[in-house]
């Protein structure tokens, strides 16, 4: 398969390597991936693909975390696909809970980077519901500036202005529409961490210990709920460590899909 993923479903091919499906998040789209998705190709069948709402994947109606998940099975069965690992980035990270809930037979092992089975607080979705007021008002550019440099850590957000650019630019291009319709999704889905729980493969949790978004003391609680898990905890790393310590986030993403295949 070609590291220039097509996201319409009827198009994905594979061969016969291992199958890596990695999700983006919340305003993100499957180029976020970009740096994993070169390396780790050498080695795997890498698809990272469009969740609904951008690039070729058209928004849906009623937009639910639950509706990507099916969104995402039905891409990867009509491409042939039987048994992956799934990896999802925040906002992904939901998605992969649900395909986890919903379709574990295709599961070989999931991924939740920089994301958590907990459902949003109250204050969250209060949060959310204010932010989408405000794109409505002030237009989602004038957001996803303000918002988006505070995933990274300060540390990286000083050295790397250019990797932050990027990184606003790609939000920018997310259409408002998608953007109040993720919100909407993130704000009704629900805990999923008797997912975890239940789940008989292995589960990869990466966590930014300067992770404002999604933060290290809510996610290890967690991570003894599965029956297999690796955490991996990056220091100096916000929300972003695929792009923050992009070497690293490669190793741990091959060593975790070559443990799973060995199960």
């Amino acid at each position: 398969m070609s590291n220039k993923l097509s996201t319409h479903k009827n198009h994905l091919s594979i061969g016969k390597k291992p199958v890596l499906v990695l999700l983006h998040g919340f305003a993100e789209n499957a180029g976020i991936w970009h740096i994993q998705q070169e390396y780790l190709s050498e080695f795997f069948e890498v698809i990272a693909l469009d969740l609904p709402g951008v690039g070729n994947n058209p928004l849906t109606t009623a937009l639910t975390i639950d509706s990507m998940a099916d969104n995402v099975y039905h891409s990867l069965q009509a491409a042939g696909v039987e048994k992956a690992v799934i990896v999802g980035h925040s906002m992904g990270g939901y998605v992969a809970l649900a395909i986890a809930e919903k379709y574990p037979s295709i599961l070989q092992g999931m991924g939740l980077f920089h994301s958590t089975a907990l459902p949003d607080t109250e204050e969250k979705k209060d949060a959310r519901r204010k932010s989408i007021k405000l794109m409505e008002q002030y237009g989602s550019e004038a957001f996803i500036r303000q918002a988006f440099p505070n995933m990274f850590s300060p540390g990286f957000k000083a050295k790397h202005p250019e990797s932050v650019e990027a990184y606003v630019n790609m939000g920018i291009t997310c259409p408002l529409a998608s953007l109040e319709a993720y919100y909407e999704a993130m704000i009704i889905r629900p805990d999923r961490t008797a997912v975890l729980s239940a789940i008989q493969v292995p589960v990869l949790f990466v966590i930014g210990k300067e992770d404002t978004a999604i933060p290290l003391q809510s996610i290890l609680p967690q991570v003894s709920l599965p029956r297999t898990s690796s955490i991996y905890i990056f220091e100096e790393t916000g929300h972003m460590g695929m792009w923050e310590v992009p070497a690293a986030s490669n190793e741990l993403l091959q060593q975790f899909t070559l443990f799973c295949q060995d199960q």
